[in-house]
């Protein structure tokens, strides 16, 4: 607070986003937003995959310290003021954003960054991403003979937020392994009235079940103590197969000890190997002979913008190059934690746009759908007509492996599943967005068909029948939320999405 009582929260903007704000011209890399007067015109932000969430919002406060985190939370409450929090901005279905909240920005949150190697145990900011802790991991413990790693991360992009993790009860490519929520020991939240909560399995344990996989509604979440595994040599091994017979490959790999893999399919609709043939990845323990090469083939950011580029213009070659390439690298080692780690190139439509011109225009759109690994041959076959029948613009996907959650309140992972990722190419017109939003549906209806399911995390599209479907506890969840948040302190578009929705 200044001298006045008024509480002035320090913004960083982006070049784009101080061009978006009306009246207000500042050479300066941050500026001081009055926490209850709105800015004229607002700040508007958006998501960075599908750039399809500009939300205008109060302004972006930047909190130091827990204690400041408390403090924005407390006065917020007093002047009526509603939250929304995001990390990095990588989620799709706008429960990051909400229109006309304050939104906190978590990254702005001391990192803290203890390690407590007899216990197993890594404490972090909420808003440290996956290469700060990695690299943190490895340098803390350079001299150590049996270093710990995390026990998974999301895949295909990497700056993203801890704390958007929990949120979304995120998963990455585990042959074995549950959604997040199994990795985590406690965290430490700031409710609705700024009270500091310390949730685990036995302090708070329902707010513990209701935050990972809350989507940001029942606090902010300031810290995060992760479960850590001890890292470990893996090797490579990559074949192409072809999709029917995946589920028994899957099995036959996790009884070998496999620790990972997935399955990447081709997207090329002119021939037979639609989602019939794909790269079959998977990285078991390293034997103790084998030693580390001299070098290591990678993917560049120029190999996956070439890639990509394919993809949106020449599918059977995109399949045909990502083919030789993983080809490659079968039998390479790795290390289980960095391996996780992936190429992605924020905005690249922007590179696109360059080389494809029109083509490149829109963005991809994500769905992630789930079937009992006992069906998956025959939804894939019903997908496979379905993107013919209907002109499907699918981009890329991965077929991964997911055990079931028995912890959070929420679970998405209510079986375990097989996980099967469509990326949609979806130009920005409302025509455009109409169609896509079908071909979601039909493909939402297509997995409900086999008792399954789909993530709540990428879009907002699915109907209220489809929503209760997939996910029956969706009315408790918000029925808790009213309850433990009366006055909706937290708030965000999914959030109004769902609750008028359901409600």
């Amino acid at each position: 607070p200044d001298k006045t009582g008024t509480i002035m929260v320090i913004a960083s903007l982006t070049p784009a986003e101080k061009g978006q704000i009306d009246g207000i011209d500042m050479p300066i890399s941050q500026i001081a937003i009055e926490l209850y007067q709105p800015l004229p015109g607002g700040v508007f932000v958006n998501d960075v995959h599908s750039q399809l969430n500009r939300t205008r919002v109060r302004g972006i406060a930047q909190p130091a310290t827990t204690a400041d985190l408390q403090e924005l939370v407390r006065r917020a409450a007093e002047r009526g003021v509603a939250i929304s929090v995001a990390g990095g901005r990588h989620a799709m279905g706008g429960q990051q954003f909400g229109s006309d909240t304050l939104l906190i920005d978590s990254g702005s949150l001391p990192p803290v960054l203890a390690l407590d190697a007899e216990r197993g145990e890594v404490t972090v900011g909420a808003g440290v991403q996956w290469p700060e802790l990695i690299g943190y991991l490895v340098a803390a413990q350079a001299d150590s003979p049996r270093p710990l790693g995390i026990v998974q991360k999301q895949t295909g992009a990497d700056r993203l937020a801890i704390g958007g993790a929990l949120a979304a009860n995120a998963h990455g490519r585990g042959l074995t392994l549950p959604p997040m929520i199994g990795d985590v020991s406690s965290f430490e939240l700031i409710d609705a009235r700024g009270e500091l909560r310390r949730c685990s399995r036995s302090e708070n344990p329902e707010l513990f079940a209701l935050a990972i996989g809350g989507y940001g509604l029942f606090g902010v979440i300031s810290e995060v103590t992760l479960r850590l595994v001890p890292r470990v040599r893996v090797e490579r091994v990559v074949e192409v197969v072809d999709s029917d017979g995946l589920p028994e490959r899957f099995q036959e790999r996790i009884d070998q000890g496999y620790l990972f893999g997935d399955f990447q399919y081709s997207t090329d609709t002119s021939s037979d190997t639609l989602l019939r043939r794909g790269v079959f990845s998977c990285y078991r323990p390293a034997a103790p002979e084998l030693s580390e090469p001299a070098s290591r083939r990678q993917l560049a950011e120029r190999d996956w913008l070439d890639l990509i580029t394919l993809a949106h213009r020449d599918r059977a070659a995109a399949f045909e190059r990502y083919t030789a390439y993983y080809l490659s690298t079968s039998g390479q080692l790795y290390w289980s934690d960095t391996h996780q780690l992936s190429t992605y190139i924020d905005d690249y439509h922007r590179v696109l746009a360059a080389r494809l011109g029109e083509r490149a225009s829109g963005t991809e759109m994500i769905s992630e759908l789930y079937v009992p690994r006992a069906d998956l041959v025959r939804f894939l076959e019903d997908v496979r007509a379905d993107v013919r029948a209907h002109d499907l613009d699918l981009i890329y996907g991965t077929i991964r492996m997911i055990e079931r959650d028995r912890e959070s309140f929420l679970p998405w992972a209510r079986e375990p599943w097989a996980c099967v990722i469509f990326n949609l190419h979806t130009q920005h017109d409302g025509a455009s967005l109409r169609k896509t939003r079908a071909d979601f549906r039909r493909l939402i209806d297509r997995a409900l068909a086999y008792g399954g399911s789909y993530f709540l995390t990428y879009h907002r599209w699915a109907s209220r029948e489809q929503v209760l479907a997939a996910h029956p506890r969706l009315p408790a969840f918000l029925e808790r939320k009213r309850a433990l948040d009366p006055q909706e302190r937290f708030q965000s578009d999914w959030y109004r999405h769902h609750r008028d929705l359901v409600l």
